[in-house]
């Protein structure tokens, strides 16, 4: 029967609609959906589910049980869930997702920002469909179109001199190897990065991000240096001016028109690292336009572009690692650090690039990727004809859905309604971000800024679960959801999602106030 279905796929033959799961099983969708709306109508939500014309195919694995079972004896222990009761998802359509017994969520993190134009989108999923009955796999001792098309497609979208493309598998191997070419390029060896950087596990990355639960104790970060991150929320200076974003912090600030205090202090910080830490040439420098798994953490304004000539007077290379904010993420720019005004040595990418197929990017000037050449450089999988055929795709879909515009006008709605939630509740302590890339920094209380406990935390995410909104989670503490939603949603999908989050914080509230 699974292979049936594989052929099925291959072959593009369309998926058996849920009337024939109805017909098999009368009434069990029907009763999962009731009960859904059941909890939503007690929780008085603002706005209801909007409807969706997609029926999911029926559930014939096995059963849940049984995969929870496998999953403990036969799945690394190191791949956490979320939820008291993990989540089966079995099929998904753009903006949805469906567990396995027909229930409908509104997917706002989409596989952590990396479902961009929709899940299973029709037209990267017909370029996947076609490739994969034509070639699957050649390596790059051979010359197909599918490379060199993709390669012309992408290229296009960036700024001179970025036109040099080596494609990869996953973000942890683009940065990997943009460190390697930094170093083989610059001929120097420390690179500096952020704190509270993420930038992947691998043994070379993990030394380069500054997240202490994704480091294991051993030998890491040989040559990594980070200096202080510029958060204008929860870091020393920030104020009501800095960020590139609808929604400011709360904090206050007396900044004349034009200067900003907290900017010139973390610059100062990051001439400190550079006076005592490395030394009088350096290989480059790092950071994520807007830092993604450390809560949506935004920089001060300017404070990029005096970052990187403080690095190129050194010697290095800046890299920008796009691999959360790139593919019109942030929705004013196509990538995230053409909102900075700059214009990187090396880019990163991966996550939105294929929409969820394995595939990642390394760009760069010709004369870096010159460089690399020196020596024989290669990447088994990277590259292959189904993964460009799919990437082509993602970019067609971007453009053809008008997905950023999409994503910058539903983004600044989302981002200027959660910005009364935080007025509303005391726990909300932080809301921002740009597009579709946001943040919501949880606390105790705003005077201390102390994290929201982590049980706390999980119950919130807990209750927006069973009232149909899946969202993330990040944040050196955990603290920070997070919400960053294939590129489709509507404007309806967003008043539905704050109407939950608005629920879920009422019901926190009226939890809190039983326990004193």
């Amino acid at each position: 029967m699974v292979a049936a279905r594989l052929r099925g796929a291959l072959l593009g033959q369309k998926p058996r609609l849920a009337w024939l799961w109805a017909g098999n099983r009368p009434g069990a969708v029907g009763r999962e959906v009731y009960r859904q709306q059941k909890l939503q109508n007690s929780c008085r939500l603002q706005s209801k589910m909007p409807p969706c014309g997609f029926l999911p195919e029926k559930y014939e694995s096995y059963p849940y049980e049984q995969m929870l079972k496998i999953r403990k004896q036969n799945v690394s222990p190191s791949l956490l869930t979320y939820y008291k009761k993990p989540l089966l998802i079995h099929q998904g359509h753009m903006q949805w997702v469906f567990d396995l017994e027909g229930r409908r969520y509104l997917d706002l993190f989409a596989g952590i920002a990396t479902v961009s134009v929709g899940h299973c989108h029709p037209k990267v999923t017909a370029a996947a469909q076609k490739q994969l009955g034509r070639l699957w796999h050649t390596s790059s001792l051979y010359v197909h179109a599918a490379i060199q098309e993709y390669g012309e497609k992408l290229a296009s979208v960036l700024p001179a001199p970025l036109k040099v493309i080596f494609l990869t598998n996953s973000g942890s191997e683009a940065n990997d190897l943009a460190m390697l070419m930094a170093r083989v390029f610059t001929r120097n060896f420390d690179i500096i990065g952020l704190r509270g950087g993420y930038h992947g596990s691998s043994a070379y990355t993990m030394g380069l991000s500054s997240i202490g639960c994704y480091k294991h104790g051993l030998a890491n970060g040989l040559g990594c240096q980070k200096t202080m991150l510029p958060d204008v929320f929860r870091g020393p200076w920030g104020g009501s001016h800095c960020r590139d974003s609808p929604v400011q912090t709360i904090r206050k600030c007396t900044c004349s028109a034009g200067s900003c205090h907290a900017k010139d202090q973390y610059i100062e910080q990051l001439k400190d690292t550079l006076t005592t830490c490395v030394p009088k040439a350096i290989a480059g420098f790092i950071a994520e336009p807007i830092q993604g798994v450390n809560g949506t953490v935004q920089y001060p304004k300017g404070f990029l572009k005096e970052a990187f000539q403080l690095v190129r007077e050194k010697g290095g290379v800046c890299i920008a690692d796009e691999v959360q904010t790139g593919f019109g993420r942030t929705g004013s720019h196509f990538w995230g650090f053409e909102g900075h005004g700059v214009v990187p040595d090396i880019v990163t990418m991966a996550k939105g690039i294929g929409n969820g197929f394995p595939m990642a990017a390394v760009v760069s000037t010709a004369e870096i990727a010159e460089a690399l050449a020196q020596t024989l450089h290669f990447n088994t999988f990277g590259g292959n004809p189904v993964a460009c055929a799919v990437g082509s795709a993602v970019l067609d879909a971007i453009a053809e859905d008008d997905l950023q515009k999409n994503s910058e006008e539903v983004g600044t709605r989302l981002l200027l309604e959660l910005a009364k939630l935080r007025d509303e509740f005391e726990i909300v302590g932080d809301v921002r971000g740009k597009g579709l890339m946001i943040g919501i920094e949880m606390v105790k209380n705003k005077e201390t800024r102390q994290p929201l406990p982590v049980e706390e935390m999980n119950q919130i995410m807990e209750d927006c679960k069973d009232m149909g909104v899946l969202i993330g989670r990040g944040g050196m503490f955990f603290q920070t959801f997070r919400i960053k939603p294939p590129l489709c949603i509507t404007k309806e999908d967003a008043d539905f999602a704050l109407g939950v989050f608005h629920a879920a914080l009422t019901r926190h509230r009226e939890r809190t106030a039983k326990a004193k």
